[in-house]
């Protein structure tokens, strides 16, 4: 019996569009292999829903991300809208996009594939193995806490302030998320804080480790976030799950990023207490590629992945996306980023059309 979903396509700015069409037809394929129907419905976000409405979320994309099953998003944002007030850049439609939805709980894995080890920067004997799930906060922290903005003192001198603020339930609800997904995976759990110098972390620390009685199955450990950055490159392997506040995940998740080799290999998944996730690479738009045919789209691609496996519950099609995509590397195909010598430099477009041969088996 076929199922059907409702699918919200935000191809965003840059090399965005680009990446979605492969990662469109890839969906395509995939459905008619496992009986599943798209509804596939485009709206505009970033830099381009500036252009066109003068807002980075207009209400209208919000709407229909609200009634769909899952949100698959590509890349926002550009040099041309820097200089634009904080509040109008693209960022800001993220922002309100997880805000609007709910979006708590990031979660990007930073997983070392045997076909890119040489990839990384760092030695192999450093990178090889490395599974790391990153769970990071979204909604709350620094990036929301009022009071916020730039403000004039009683000497004329301007003033930036940002509050960075966490309640008990805010960080409960993530807890939980990464106690459980690192259930499912190796049963140990770092939670990274700064609770030497910052009462909200020190908050934060409290709560997880009462929270942790709930999960006596789980290994917790504690890291101060400068250490665990450090960490993150001096001996990877032996995190597994990382959960943390907003701001620290923003960095330590790019991090954990670059140990694969590309942050344009790796994909994310947003999720809330309930309703449509949102699915996106953790890449930016890339504008300097913007155009070229020289994006890699194997991150969005493993996005769709995630939000089979995450957002509609279909891991079989999920298994089978992602297992195409180690073929394609399998046999060489690289784009730019991840080049070496000997392998198949390939665009974007040509990309896509490797993947569907190996979806198809040819």
């Amino acid at each position: 019996m076929t199922q059907n979903y409702r699918i919200t396509l935000l191809p965003g700015d840059g090399i965005g569009p680009e990446i979605m069409a492969v990662a469109v037809d890839v969906l395509k394929v995939v459905g008619k292999q496992f009986d599943l129907e798209f509804e596939f419905q485009e709206a505009l976000i970033g830099g381009a829903a500036i252009e066109a409405t003068g807002e980075p979320l207009p209400s209208a994309t919000l709407d229909t991300c609200r009634n769909s099953d899952a949100v698959l998003l590509a890349a926002i944002g550009g040099y041309k809208w820097d200089s634009l007030p904080s509040n109008l850049r693209p960022e800001a439609g993220l922002l309100g996009l997880r805000a609007g939805l709910g979006l708590f709980a990031n979660l990007r894995p930073a997983k070392i594939l045997p076909q890119l080890i040489d990839a990384s920067t760092l030695k192999r004997e450093v990178v090889e193995g490395v599974d790391i799930m990153v769970v990071r906060e979204l909604t709350g922290g620094i990036y929301f806490g009022k009071p916020k903005g730039i403000f004039a003192t009683e000497t004329g001198e301007k003033r930036g302030l940002n509050t960075m603020v966490y309640s008990e339930s805010e960080i409960e609800r993530i807890g939980r998320v990464a106690f459980e997904a690192a259930r499912k995976r190796g049963g140990k759990l770092c939670s990274v804080d700064k609770a030497n110098v910052l009462e909200v972390s020190q908050l934060w620390r409290d709560r997880i480790t009462q929270l942790s009685q709930e999960y006596p199955d789980i290994e917790l450990s504690h890291l101060y976030v400068d250490n665990a950055a450090m960490q993150l490159v001096r001996a990877p392997k032996q995190f597994d799950t990382i959960v943390t506040g907003n701001l620290f995940g923003d960095i330590l998740s790019d991090a954990a990023a670059m140990l694969t080799g590309s942050i344009g290999m790796l994909p994310s998944a947003s999720l809330g207490a309930s309703g449509p996730g949102v699915f996106e690479p953790v890449h930016g738009s890339a504008p300097d590629i913007a155009g070229l045919d020289k994006a890699n789209p194997l991150a969005q691609v493993l996005s769709a992945a995630m939000m089979l496996r995450y957002g509609l519950d279909q891991p079989k099609a999920a298994d089978h996306i992602e297992q195409a995509v180690l073929q394609v590397l399998e046999q060489g195909d690289r784009t730019g980023d991840i080049i070496s010598p000997g392998k198949n430099l390939l665009g974007c477009r040509a990309m896509g059309d490797a993947l569907i041969l190996a979806l198809e088996g040819k």
